[in-house]
């Protein structure tokens, strides 16, 4: 056993030295030259959950009859912000990093991990704002929310598969990354995050319970059930038949594997054609 952990700290060692300056030096490069630096981090989501809070919950009334929505709306946001930016940093990793893989020999996909570790730094320090909103909302907190804890790894590993994906993709195709936004801005309306889900309900059941195998939606409204409401729909109690409850986790899963399989056959060309 000593030998076989022994073999695995000498085998990826140096893959981690290089992981680790590069999500360092990523998240100080990212507001190197501004006058705010990191509270960027807090500001961007909190300037947007305050856009749509006074436009839908405000002045169009959306979830005035689901208590604490402003915080739903809050948490849904910052879930959305890391998987966007988790998929468009990822995207963009290997062909942001040749020169560096052209001097270095490592695996490539540490460059596409580091992004996402950034944005998983990024996601720790929002949620933590979050819970200051819950504090301060009244929300009662129960051992429920404990399970934010495989929600964000489930939310990081469907991020972390489109970005393999996504980024080996662009090594040869440049145009998918304008297909991606557009993708990624009709997903942000395609998911119950400004507007509660019981209004797609009540115009169509069949349609909401559809939504919620998207594993987004899957992921937001989970989140929101441990941590803010136990009346919150998920797929848990808005579908009755198990295997269809799974889809969302079962698509997670099968992602994955096909992007991680994609991504470790194109890889050994990256340095060329970068």
């Amino acid at each position: 056993m000593t030998h076989i952990l022994s073999s695995l700290k000498q085998r990826y060692s140096y893959s981690l030295i290089i992981l680790k300056q590069l999500v360092i030096t990523d998240f100080k490069l990212r507001y190197k030259g501004s006058a705010l630096g990191y509270v960027w981090t807090l500001l961007k989501p909190l300037a947007m959950f305050a856009v749509m809070y006074v436009v839908f919950v405000r002045f169009l009334k959306f979830g005035a009859d689901i208590p604490h929505f402003a915080v739903a709306l809050l948490l849904g946001t910052v879930l959305w912000n890391f998987f966007s930016e988790v998929t468009l940093n990822g995207m963009s990793a290997v062909i942001g990093k040749g020169d560096l893989m052209r001097k270095l020999a490592f695996p490539r996909y540490v460059v596409v991990l580091a992004s996402a570790l950034s944005a998983l730094i990024n996601l720790t320090i929002n949620l933590l704002v979050v819970g200051v909103f819950i504090v301060l909302n009244g929300v009662e907190i129960s051992p429920r929310a404990l399970l934010i804890i495989p929600i964000v790894v489930e939310l990081f590993i469907l991020g972390l598969s489109l970005a393999f994906l996504l980024s080996a993709i662009t090594v040869k195709l440049r145009d998918i990354g304008y297909i991606w936004e557009l993708v990624l801005q009709a997903g942000f309306y395609a998911t119950p995050i400004f507007y509660p889900l019981s209004m797609v309900a009540k115009v169509s059941f069949v349609a909401s319970q559809a939504m919620l195998l998207n594993p987004m939606a899957q992921i937001i409204q989970d989140a929101r059930w441990a941590v803010i409401s136990p009346d919150t729909v998920t797929v848990w109690n808005h579908v009755d038949k198990w295997y269809v409850q799974v889809v969302p986790l079962c698509i997670v899963v099968a992602l994955l594997i096909v992007s991680v399989a994609y991504f470790k056959r194109q890889s050994p060309t990256f340095a060329e054609e970068v």
